[in-house]
């Protein structure tokens, strides 16, 4: 409960005296399915088509090889070291695989950590007159009216633009010039290009609506035309996230206003912030954990849980729970601290950025605007980082999809040409037995076929009719029937069989 919370009185329930009497408490449920739309006879045929093509789809995927890795033995039979290198390739194939994966989520966790540069604003504050007394062409001398007839007024203007980045080109620049002097003779002799600079990625161009979601300017009480309230608002609009085009209310580079008045004038510029995320003013107690007195809230939280870790106050047997010294006394209040609590701890310790204020005069006297001169403010303000975009743009390329489906397709069509090897290998393996003794194989095959058949049959008793409780099945090692080509391919079935 929050320290500042005051309960609202609340009356006892009334029950209206038109609301039927209902049972209260613990009672069963009520039987029966819940009531739903019936279908029209098209929307059921739909359906049942809808069903039947995700049916053939799901069996056409079971079907589908997936085994790219050639059978042993293949080598053998072929001329050459064809096998040998096509499994140094899948060797290959992985170990780019996972490079590739590690590479990307590198980048997602750069585009992720939401890296802040920071860049200067300047902003240039103006005002212009009209139908000010100095500036009326004549009078008539001999009238007693001198009276113009004119509503003076004055226009202020607002302007700002961010500043480009300060860099070091000249530096740079004249140290390639030295290096060129220095070494002008070899590069001469070797007849060698200089090597051209890389092009600095284009930085975005940010507008001053973008870095403000309220503008507010205060007049001067004393100086308000006939006790008028001549202040001035500006909100943002809504506006949907990553909208390509902004409305012109919340895209611009300069902001006007008209008021009434031919005396100077104190105004106050107030200018509210709009960051992602949302920076925050911090207290005297977490600020003094955190040496900073701004942060957002993730890095308010983070800095107090490494605070916490720098300094070993977590107990041994609950680790979620730490012990409070004097600092986190301060903030928390009490002399035990619970990590998962730690954000909604800090709520009370946070408010607000104020606003940036930039006192301004408007000038209407003649005087002056003679050779007027604006005000210049420069404001630090938080920008992307160049690199975020870029990085953002290679994770969502249109062109990764369609090499992925490629790469896709030539994956299906490998599989299927090394189950076709599988199958060769198995008639090679076949044929072979059959040429060293045709006698002992044709049994042996007989054998197994009949086998087969009084399993099919459901006649075969365990085993496949041969008692299964011998030596012959206890024994182990690569000689015993465990390691023979038909146990291994049973198995292989067993486990590549879809699961229904």
């Amino acid at each position: 409960m929050q320290p500042s919370y005051r309960p609202f009185p609340q009356q006892a329930p009334q029950r209206s005296p038109h609301a039927q009497a209902t049972r209260r408490g613990i009672g069963p449920m009520i039987s029966g399915s819940h009531p739903q739309n019936s279908l029209t006879p098209a929307q059921m045929q739909a359906q049942q088509a809808a069903q039947v093509q995700a049916n053939d789809r799901a069996r056409t995927r079971s079907r589908k090889p997936t085994d790219k890795n050639v059978p042993e033995g293949v080598e053998e039979c072929v001329i050459g070291d064809g096998v040998q290198r096509y499994r140094d390739l899948r060797e290959l194939e992985r170990r780019l695989d996972s490079t590739m994966m590690r590479k990307r989520l590198d980048i997602q966790d750069s585009v992720n950590r939401n890296v802040k540069r920071y860049r200067t604003l300047r902003i240039w504050i103006s005002n212009t007159v009209e139908d000010q007394p100095w500036q009326a062409d004549s009078l008539d001398v001999d009238a007693f009216d001198f009276s113009t007839n004119m509503d003076s007024s004055y226009r202020v203007k607002i302007e700002g633009r961010l500043m480009d980045e300060e860099e070091g080109d000249i530096d740079s620049e004249d140290s390639d010039d030295e290096d060129e002097d220095m070494n002008g003779d070899a590069m001469d002799e070797d007849g060698k290009k200089k090597p051209e600079k890389t092009p600095k990625l284009p930085a975005k161009q940010y507008k001053l609506s973008h870095f403000f979601k309220t503008m507010t300017v205060e007049f001067d009480r004393s100086k308000g035309k006939d006790g008028a309230d001549q202040s001035v608002e500006w909100k943002k609009p809504v506006v949907a996230p990553n909208a390509a085009n902004l409305p012109n209310a919340a895209d611009f580079d300069q902001l006007e206003f008209k008021r009434g008045g031919d005396e100077n004038t104190n105004i106050t510029i107030n200018l509210f912030r709009d960051e992602n995320p949302e920076r925050f003013q911090l207290n005297a107690a977490l600020a003094d954990i955190l040496d900073t007195d701004v942060a957002t809230r993730a890095e308010a939280v983070m800095g107090v849980w490494e605070y916490i870790k720098a300094m070993g106050l977590q107990e041994d047997d609950e680790k979620r729970s730490f012990d409070c010294d004097d600092r986190l006394r301060a903030l928390l209040q009490r002399d035990k601290g619970y990590i998962p609590l730690l954000t909604e701890a800090i709520v009370s310790h946070i408010s607000p950025l104020p606003p940036v204020k930039l006192p301004y005069t408007i000038r209407v006297d003649k005087d002056f605007h003679e050779d007027p001169q604006p005000t210049i403010y420069d404001i630090r303000v938080q920008v992307d980082d160049p690199l975020r975009a870029a990085l953002a743009s290679y994770i969502v390329n249109p062109a990764n999809a369609t090499s992925l489906r490629q790469i896709n397709a030539h994956n299906e069509q490998l599989a299927i040409l090394v189950q076709k090897i599988t199958n060769s290998k198995s008639k090679h393996t076949f044929f072979d037995a059959l040429s060293k003794n045709p006698t002992e194989f044709i049994a042996k095959w007989l054998s197994s076929q009949k086998r087969d058949l009084e399993v099919i049959s459901g006649e075969a008793a365990r085993g496949g009719g041969e008692d299964a409780s011998g030596d012959e099945w206890r024994r182990g090692g690569k000689e015993s029937i465990w390691a023979s080509d038909n146990v291994r391919e049973s198995v292989n079935l067993l486990v590549g069989r879809p699961k229904v």
